[in-house]
């Protein structure tokens, strides 16, 4: 029989230290993963718009990492880290990078090229350029990927209480 709205709250409100120890766990196995794919994704996505073969080379890898589902990405981890919170980071890093990095490379690949060459024929240097042109132009984009990535290892870091690295998948 499954349970209803009613057994599920009345079971949230007598445990509700093991849940919300549980949604800490959670909120860090997201947020961990999250910063380290965005200090990684943003830089590498800009290096790979400005460059067809680094794009050509990081692209190809990490849209391969795509194909392997979550679970195994979790169990690919283990034997370097052991069953722990940083095996579960380091799987939900690579599962973050993708997104990040590809939306990144798009935002910046795609801004018209006149745009560019008017601030710089008006004398704007490069990281002036990268600041107040290209950054804000990109920045849909970019943070299109960054919700997408979100809502990704929010889904996935579930799966890390089978490592036991704990959050709200562990609840039976």
């Amino acid at each position: 029989m499954l349970p209803t709205f009613q057994s599920a709250y009345q079971y949230a409100l007598e445990n509700s230290d093991r849940v919300m120890t549980a949604l800490q766990q959670h909120l860090l196995l997201v947020a961990v993963p999250l910063a380290i794919g965005l200090g990684l994704g943003l830089p590498l996505g800009l290096w790979s718009a400005r460059s067809r073969l680094v794009s050509t080379v990081m692209l190809n890898s990490f849209n391969a990492l795509r194909v392997i589902p979550s679970l195994a990405v979790l169990f690919l981890a283990v034997p370097v880290l052991g069953l722990s919170f940083w095996s579960a980071v380091l799987a939900l890093t690579l599962l973050v990078m993708p997104p990040i990095l590809i939306s990144t490379d798009v935002a910046f690949r795609t801004i018209n090229p006149a745009i560019r060459e008017a601030a710089t024929g008006m004398g704007m240097p490069p990281g002036n350029l990268l600041k107040t042109v290209e950054i804000p132009l990109a920045l849909p984009v970019i943070i299109a990927g960054i919700k997408t990535a979100t809502v990704e290892v929010i889904a996935s870091a579930t799966l890390a209480a089978f490592i036991g690295a704990g959050g709200l998948g562990a609840f039976s």
